[in-house]
C-alpha cells in the first residue's frame, strides 16, 4: 500500500477540537440579522457596510460574489442579499492588508502552518508579489517585471500544452472572454475550470438529454409550479436567497419534496429576513416557528439518488398501466422525445427490492413522492452538487429529467429543470468560452472575429491538468481567481502537482492555501474585487455576470479599491496577453482593457444570444436563449429530447467501510472560511468533524466527540484525514459527512463521475479508526 509523504499540502490539524450544541430549529431568521450586522456592520464599518449592502444585488449596484442564485427581473428589494452574502461583501472589504510587510514578517512555511480561517482573516493583498526559487518569503514585484516573468516561462515551453489556465467562477464575463481568447491565441485549449469540480455532470447530462446544458426555468415558474423536488442540496446554507423563493412558492400552493442523505433545517423551516422590516410581519416571524418549508423529505442513502427516481418512476407507470392516460403526457412524449420505450421497458425490469436496497428509501415514502407529482400540473426539479459529485452523476441527472419529461414537464410555465450553480458567475464563463472542449462553430465565430486559427485539439480540465502536473507535462499553472489547491481532489496529490510546475501564478484578491504550495517560482497578482470601483482611461466601468437561470446582470462596484496597486481582472488579462504574444497578436489589447464596451462589442458576434449587447444590458437585464425552455427545441444529435434508461449502481462497501461526503459549514462559501461554527447542524468552534449514525458510531466501538483518523485507500495508494470529532448525526446507516476542503486529501484524483470527469467527493469510500496517539 503507497502512501504520500508527510502532509504539506492540507489545511492544519486545529488546535481545539469543535464541540457540539443546539443546532437552529429555523433558518435565517434574528440570528442571521444579528450576523449580518456582525460581519458586514462591525468588519467594514458601519457607514461603509451599510452602503455596500445597500448595493448587493440591485440592478445600478454589484452582484453579489457568492452563489448564483438569480434576483427578481424587476423591482428588487431594498435588501437584496442573504447572510452569507453580507459575509461576503464584507469578507472582501474588510479593512486588514496583506502587503509587503506582512509577508517580510512571515515566512511560507509558517503561513502554512496557519489554518485557512486565519489565513482567509489577514486582509486583503493590495501589491503583486514573488515567490523566487529558493526563497523562504514573497517580495515585491513590479507590474511589468511580474508580466515579463510570466511570459518568459511561457516563451520557454516547448508546446503551449505545457501550460494550464484556470478559472474560478467568480471571474467577469469580460474578463473570462478576453481570457479564453489569450490562451487560445497562446496556442492552447488547456482551460480547466471550477465547473469541472460541481456542475460539468449537469452540462453532460442535460447536453444529450435536452439539448442544452443549462437549467430550462425562470423564477417566474416557481410562482406557478404545483410541486418542486429539492434534491441533493442545501440551499439554506448554499443558496439562502433560494429560501425567498420557496415561501413565495409554499404560500402560492406548490408542494415541495426535499431529497438529501441529511436533513437540513434550510428546507425544513425558514424565517424570511425581509420580514422584520415589516412591524406586522416581524412580529408574527419573531414569534412563530417559521415557514414549514418541506411537505416530504425522502432520505436517500449517497448515490441512492437514481435508484429512487425510478422507484418513483416506476409507482407512476404502475398507475399509467390502471388508468392508461392519466398520468404520461404522451401527446409531449410522441411529438418530442425518443427512447420512452426502452425506459418504460428498463422500469419493468427494475425490482422493487433493487430500489429500495440501492435508495435506502421504503416503498411508501416513495409512493407519496409519486403521488405529488402525479397530483402536480407543473414540476421543478432542482439540484446542486448532492447530484453532480457521485461516480454515476451523469445517468442519475439524465433518470431526473426522464421524471420530468414523463408528464411534459419541460418548456412550459412553472415546470422544468433546475441545476442550481454554487459560484456567482460560474455558469457565464462557459458561456463565455471558458471551456476545454468548446464546439468548432463556437471557435469558428471566434477566429472569424480575431482573424486566427485557434487549437482545436481538446485541452485539460481540472482532473487532467493535475495529473498533467504532478507527471511533468505542464511546467505552468495560471489561476484566474479561486483557490486551486483546496478546491481539488487528493490535496496532497495535488499539492505535488503544483510543486513540479516552474511557474504558478494566481490573480487574488486574498490570502488562501494555493499560494503557498507553489512551483519552484510563484506570484500573487492582486486584482480588483467585485465591490470596487474599476476606473479604466476611458472613465469608469462594470462588467456583467449570468446567473443560474441565464440571465446576464451587470455589476458596478461601489466601493474605493483596497489599493491603488490593484489591477481590474480585465486589464490583466490584457497586460499579459501584450506580453506574451507581443507582435504575433493584432488584438487591441490595451484599448480593450480601458474600455469594455469593446469587449461586450466582440462578445456580441462572437457569443449566440449577446447579439446588441451593450444597448440590452444598458436596459437592464436579459436572458440568454434557451431553446428548450423558449420553443420546446431540443437542439440534440435525434432533434428531441432523449430518454436516457440506466442501470441502478450497485454500491461496492465492504465491512467496516463508510461512504463519505463532503459538505460545507454554514460559516464559509466555497473554499473561503468566514468563521468556524455550523448553528444549523449544532457544531461549533471547529471544522474537524464527521457526522455519523449512532447506530454506526456504537457498532464501531467510537464514541460521541472521539477524536478519530479517516482513511482511504483507492488503487493501491493510501489517503489520511487525521484529528476529525465523531459527531451523531441523522444519516442513513453507512454513511458520513465531513467539511471540505479539510477532507478533500480523501477524494482520489482518478475517482471520477462517468461522462464528466468530476470528482467524486459525494462517494468517497473510507474506514474510521480511533486517532493515532
Amino acid at each position: 500500500m503507497a502512501e504520500h509523504p508527510a502532509p504539506f499540502a492540507q489545511p492544519p490539524a486545529e488546535s481545539e477540537p469543535p464541540h457540539l450544541g443546539a443546532a437552529s430549529k429555523a433558518a435565517a431568521g434574528l440570528k442571521a440579522v444579528e450576523k449580518t450586522a456582525r460581519f458586514a456592520l462591525a468588519g467594514v464599518g458601519p457607514v461603509k457596510g451599510t452602503k455596500l449592502l445597500l448595493a448587493v444585488n440591485q440592478k445600478d449596484g454589484f452582484d453579489c460574489q457568492s452563489c448564483a442564485w438569480p434576483s427578481p427581473d424587476g423591482e428588487r428589494h431594498t435588501f437584496e442579499f442573504c447572510e452569507n452574502g453580507a459575509k461576503a461583501v464584507a469578507d472582501e472589504a474588510m479593512r486588514g492588508r496583506v502587503d509587503r510587510e506582512f509577508f517580510a514578517a512571515h515566512s511560507v512555511a509558517a503561513l502554512r502552518a496557519e489554518s485557512d480561517y486565519w489565513l482567509n482573516q489577514q486582509g486583503r493583498l493590495v501589491e503583486p508579489m514573488v515567490l523566487r526559487p529558493g526563497a523562504t518569503h514573497y517580495a515585491p514585484i513590479a507590474w511589468d517585471e511580474a508580466f515579463e516573468l510570466i511570459a518568459r516561462e511561457l516563451r520557454a515551453l516547448p508546446t503551449p500544452d505545457a501550460a494550464t489556465f484556470y478559472t474560478s467562477g467568480r471571474t467577469s464575463n469580460e474578463a473570462a472572454f478576453l481570457y479564453q481568447l489569450f490562451v487560445r491565441q497562446f496556442g492552447t485549449n488547456n482551460l480547466p475550470d471550477c465547473s469541472n469540480m460541481c456542475h460539468e455532470s449537469s452540462g453532460a447530462a442535460l447536453g444529450q438529454s435536452i439539448g442544452i446544458g443549462k437549467g430550462t426555468v425562470t423564477m417566474e415558474d416557481f410562482e406557478r409550479a404545483d410541486a418542486i423536488f429539492i434534491i441533493g442540496q442545501n440551499p439554506g446554507t448554499n443558496h439562502p436567497r433560494m429560501l425567498s423563493t420557496l415561501e413565495a412558492a409554499k404560500r402560492a400552493g406548490a408542494t415541495i419534496v426535499s431529497v438529501n442523505p441529511m436533513p437540513e433545517i434550510g428546507t425544513e423551516r425558514f424565517k424570511n429576513p425581509q420580514d422584520f422590516m415589516n412591524p406586522l410581519k416581524a412580529l408574527r416571524t419573531l414569534l412563530g416557528d417559521g415557514t414549514r418549508l418541506s411537505d416530504l423529505w425522502l432520505q436517500p442513502r449517497i448515490n441512492g439518488d437514481l435508484a429512487l427516481f425510478k422507484g418513483i418512476m416506476k409507482e407512476m407507470l404502475a398507475a399509467e398501466d390502471a388508468a392508461p392516460g392519466s398520468v404520461f403526457d404522451h401527446a409531449f412524449i410522441r411529438e418530442h422525445t425518443t427512447g420512452f420505450e426502452a425506459v418504460v421497458a428498463d422500469l419493468r425490469a427494475t425490482t422493487w427490492e433493487d430500489v429500495v436496497t440501492a435508495s435506502g428509501v421504503a416503498r411508501e415514502q416513495i409512493r407519496a413522492a409519486a403521488d405529488i407529482a402525479m397530483r402536480s400540473r407543473a414540476t421543478i426539479c432542482c439540484w446542486a452538487m448532492g447530484l453532480t459529485q457521485q461516480p454515476n452523476s451523469v445517468a442519475t441527472i439524465q433518470t431526473v429529467v426522464n421524471f420530468l419529461l414523463l408528464r411534459g414537464d419541460m418548456g412550459r410555465p412553472g415546470a422544468g429543470a433546475c441545476p442550481v450553480r454554487g459560484h456567482s458567475n460560474v455558469q457565464g464563463d462557459r458561456t463565455m468560452g471558458i471551456f476545454e472542449k468548446m464546439p468548432d462553430a463556437w471557435l469558428d465565430r471566434l477566429d472569424a472575429e480575431f482573424a486566427f486559427k485557434s487549437p482545436r485539439v481538446h485541452g485539460f480540465d481540472t482532473v487532467e491538468a493535475i495529473k498533467a502536473m504532478h507527471d511533468g507535462r505542464v511546467k505552468v499553472f495560471f489561476a484566474m481567481g479561486g483557490n486551486f489547491l483546496s478546491a481539488t481532489p487528493d490535496t496532497e496529490f495535488t499539492g505535488e502537482g503544483l510543486r513540479r510546475c516552474r511557474l504558478t501564478a494566481h490573480v487574488s484578491t486574498k490570502l488562501n492555501r494555493a499560494h503557498l504550495v507553489t512551483g519552484e517560482t510563484a506570484l500573487i497578482l492582486p486584482c480588483l474585487g467585485r465591490s470596487e470601483r474599476d476606473a479604466q482611461a476611458s472613465g469608469e466601468q462594470f462588467v456583467t455576470v449570468e446567473d443560474s437561470m441565464g440571465i446576464v446582470n451587470p455589476s458596478r462596484g461601489k466601493a474605493e479599491p483596497a489599493s491603488n496597486l490593484l489591477l481590474s481582472e480585465p486589464a490583466i488579462v490584457a497586460r499579459l496577453a501584450r506580453a506574451v504574444l507581443g507582435a504575433r497578436s493584432t488584438v487591441a489589447w490595451e484599448r480593450l482593457a480601458d474600455n469594455y464596451d469593446l469587449i461586450r462589442d466582440h462578445i456580441a458576434r462572437v457569443v449566440p444570444g449577446c447579439e446588441d449587447f451593450n444597448a440590452k444590458i444598458r436596459e437592464g437585464i436579459f436572458y440568454l436563449p434557451n431553446a428548450p425552455r423558449d420553443r420546446r427545441e431540443w437542439r440534440t444529435a435525434t432533434g428531441k429530447a432523449n430518454f436516457v434508461a440506466a442501470p441502478i449502481p450497485r454500491r461496492l462497501v465492504g465491512e467496516g467501510e463508510f461512504v463519505m461526503m463532503t459538505i460545507r459549514t454554514h460559516d464559509q462559501f466555497n473554499t473561503t472560511i468566514y468563521g468556524l461554527d455550523d448553528r444549523y447542524r449544532g457544531v461549533f468552534g471547529g471544522r474537524r468533524v464527521v457526522f455519523m449514525h449512532e447506530e454506526d458510531i456504537r457498532a464501531a466501538g467510537l464514541m460521541q466527540g472521539q477524536s478519530v483518523d479517516l482513511t482511504n485507500r483507492h488503487n493501491g495508494v493510501e489517503r489520511v484525514a487525521r484529528g476529525f470529532m465523531v459527531a451523531p448525526y441523522r444519516i442513513p446507516r453507512g454513511c458520513v459527512a465531513t467539511y471540505f476542503p479539510e477532507a478533500n486529501v480523501l477524494v482520489p484524483i482518478d475517482s471520477v463521475a462517468a461522462v464528466s470527469n468530476t470528482p467524486t467527493s459525494k462517494f468517497v469510500i473510507v474506514t474510521i479508526a480511533a486517532a493515532a496517539q
